[in-house]
């Protein structure tokens, strides 16, 4: 077990001052043993949703050390928050310059699509319902074993889909009759194949080892299009994304290649569309404008509801950095990778069309 983390009812539905609230609560978390802790979410997925609470998670940010919201700002069925994302891309350009590196928004994700009960972070809020527990999977490992050892795609496959249906049914016999026990209920296994900083736990060794010849060319789209495919295949309690995480900053592969200018945001954003779970840990220039962040979120929300798929966007932008430029983070589950080149022109202006699109 490498972290436990607590996830409450969303944002909106807490009381009171949401900073004040975010102190209190990583306290008492801190004391309970939980490492991490989650508010969850502003919930704008409707045309009457109050955004209030969104000027209040920079500050909710900054004045804690573990703890993570987030906003939700497109469902499928409804529509779009225009509104929400112009306010998400100002509090993203905010949080970048009034924290160390920009370090911040690690604890911040806009959310497209995606219920309650993804046990990652930031994504994970709860329904207010009885207590519920799900587990989060740090599982690029079993990729790169399956496909080192494989002789064909389809071996690939098999081999993979029965190290997975393995791994998670150790998980069910040792969690569930706990959550029975203890009167929760038991949400089931994100097994999205979380990659760690090192080559042996890195999706994008995965997908080199299954014959791509580097991460990001040709050939990478079907790649972690197949990977998808195994753990829609697997069968196992299934709760969050179930998909392929693609963090830039945490999968040391990833960050070597995007040091090598192999993809892009628009690559990360393709592959998100037969795999992922959207944009995540990704680097960008510290002067990317707030017409140019909404555009990108507008595009993760465009592609969440078009595939009915949960999607979050993740974006770093670094204050005083450029495109192509190294980062330099000092943190344990960090590879440091290159700024990711941005367009420098936005799509602010539709947004100007009202504050809600229904779908």
């Amino acid at each position: 077990m490498q972290t436990t983390r607590l996830a409450t009812q969303p944002l909106s539905h807490l009381p009171g001052d949401p900073s004040a609230l975010a102190a209190e609560l990583e306290s008492l978390c801190i004391r309970a043993g939980f490492d991490y802790l989650s508010l969850g979410p502003v919930l704008a997925d409707a045309p009457d949703a109050d955004l209030s609470p969104l000027e209040r998670i920079p500050d909710l940010i900054r004045s804690t050390e573990t703890v993570f919201a987030g906003v939700l700002l497109a469902r499928r069925g409804a529509g779009f928050h225009l509104g929400a994302v112009a306010r998400a891309a100002r509090i993203i350009r905010e949080i970048a310059h009034t924290t160390a590196h920009g370090f911040g928004n690690l604890r911040l994700a806009v959310l497209a699509n995606v219920g309650p009960h993804a046990p990652f972070f930031p994504a994970a809020y709860h329904d207010g319902g009885p207590p519920t527990v799900a587990v989060a999977t740090e599982s690029a490992d079993l990729a790169v074993d399956a496909f080192s050892q494989a002789a064909s795609l389809a071996g690939a496959r098999s081999r993979l889909i029965a190290l997975v249906e393995e791994a998670a049914g150790r998980i069910v016999t040792a969690v569930r009759p706990i959550a029975v026990q203890e009167g929760f209920r038991f949400a089931g296994i994100d097994f999205s194949l979380a990659p760690f900083p090192d080559e042996a736990r890195s999706i994008g060794a995965a997908v080199e080892r299954l014959g791509v010849e580097r991460f990001g060319a040709a050939g990478t789209l079907f790649a972690v299009s197949l990977l998808t495919d195994c753990l829609r295949r697997a069968d196992y309690p299934h709760c969050g994304f179930n998909g392929l995480m693609l963090p830039v900053l945490e999968d040391a592969i990833l960050a070597a290649r995007s040091r090598e200018g192999l993809f892009g945001v628009n690559d990360l954003l393709l592959w998100s569309a037969v795999c992922g779970t959207g944009l995540d840990t990704v680097p960008l220039p510290g002067d990317v404008g707030e017409d140019e962040l909404a555009g990108i979120l507008l595009d993760v929300a465009a592609l969440a509801l078009r595939l009915d798929k949960p999607l979050t966007a993740r974006l770093m932008p670094i204050p005083g950095a450029k495109a192509g430029d190294r980062t330099a983070f000092d943190f344990e589950y960090f590879a440091n990778g290159r700024i990711l080149e941005v367009k420098g022109v936005g799509g602010g202006r539709l947004l100007t069309g009202g504050r809600w699109l229904t779908q």
